[in-house]
């Protein structure tokens, strides 16, 4: 079957939004189907939203493809007979992030009227889809509020867990993400004031704004936690974030209202390590079961350091819990043969 992935993109920005469209190209192709990429430019400024939507449905793929798979949103505009969706969010600053600190966009007359828009066009784009997987129960459930659709869920795997395993148990938390306001990197430094062990953080990923990471430094000197927190602001190798995760005590990934469970959970327990999250982190509690293979703890310093403790001290509760994680990894389906199965039959 001859299959394009089509997606949105912000040029020289890479993460989980480009990597499942690069992921289930590649799978399709191992499977033996004929798939390509489209990557279109876009940007999240409100006021290109309107035409940005008007270009996408100019698009007609038909011809050049039996089956099209939209990822990233609005892409889901595009036009084919044989849309399948894989969608992994809305516009999210104008949908469930539009009444929180998170959306930037005041609430003027045009910023509504554009809100408006916006979701009248999904309405009629999502609609047109033959069917609609999604990436986490989050997903779906927004999906069935905003737009009243109903979604499968499909979770997306790893494409190469070659690199990661478990050396040791060590004496660090460690958290493997950009460094953002909503991913939440210093509420989990905001807790190594409350730890009574000596257990320790490592925090690894650029920083999208410099205000970020300059709240994280001066929270870490303002509470003398320089020997116990670790941060590294820029993108690391696949193999330096596979060998921080080798050796730590347990991860942790704490955004606030995540999509989904997050890659930096798949990939630790992908090396046998417990995920620490947060309640009201939104799809990790799909993957983590709390007490099981990791804990879902209230988003507090204080509840969080109470978690670190507990790790620090139980060390041998702390391992299995890394290892179920494999094991809740199964139970689950995340893998390849599964998203490819239903995105083809």
């Amino acid at each position: 079957m001859k299959i394009i992935v089509a997606s949105t993109i912000v040029p020289f920005i890479y993460g989980g939004g480009t990597s499942i469209v690069d992921w289930l190209v590649l799978k399709l192709n191992e499977y033996g189907h004929q798939a390509e990429s489209i990557k279109l430019p876009y940007s999240s400024d409100i006021n290109q939203m309107m035409s940005q939507t008007v270009g996408l449905r100019m698009f007609h793929l038909e011809d050049y493809c039996e089956r099209l798979i939209p990822i990233r949103m609005p892409s889901y505009q595009l036009q084919h007979p044989e849309k399948y969706l894989w969608f992994i969010h809305h516009y999210r600053e104008v949908y469930d992030l539009w009444d929180t600190e998170f959306s930037p966009f005041p609430h003027t007359e045009k910023n509504c009227a554009i809100r408006e828009y916006v979701m009248r066009s999904d309405d009629v784009s999502l609609r047109e889809a033959k069917k609609i997987f999604t990436n986490s129960q989050v997903v779906s459930n927004r999906l069935t509020k905003f737009n009243a659709l109903d979604s499968t869920v499909v979770y997306p795997p790893l494409f190469d867990i070659s690199s990661f395993r478990c050396n040791s148990y060590g004496d660090y938390i460690y958290y493997s993400s950009r460094i953002c306001s909503h991913k939440r990197q210093l509420l989990a430094v905001q807790a190594m004031k409350y730890t009574k062990t000596p257990v320790k953080l490592v925090i690894t990923g650029k920083s999208e704004r410099p205000q970020d990471a300059e709240e994280i430094y001066y929270e870490i000197k303002y509470n003398h936690l320089e020997d116990r927190v670790t941060v590294i602001d820029r993108w690391i190798s696949d193999e330096e974030k596979a060998k921080f995760l080798s050796d730590c005590l347990a991860a942790i990934y704490i955004p606030y209202d995540e999509d989904s469970y997050g890659y930096p959970s798949l990939e630790a327990h992908h090396s046998q390590k417990a995920v620490i999250s947060c309640k009201d982190s939104g799809g990790t509690d799909e993957l983590i079961v709390d007490g099981y293979n990791g804990y879902l703890t209230d988003p507090t310093p204080q509840a969080l350091a109470s978690v670190y403790d507990e790790m620090y001290l139980d060390k041998n509760k702390t391992e299995t819990m890394g290892r179920n994680g494999l094991k809740r990894i199964d139970e689950l389906q995340i893998n390849w043969d599964n998203v490819v199965r239903r995105f083809t039959e």
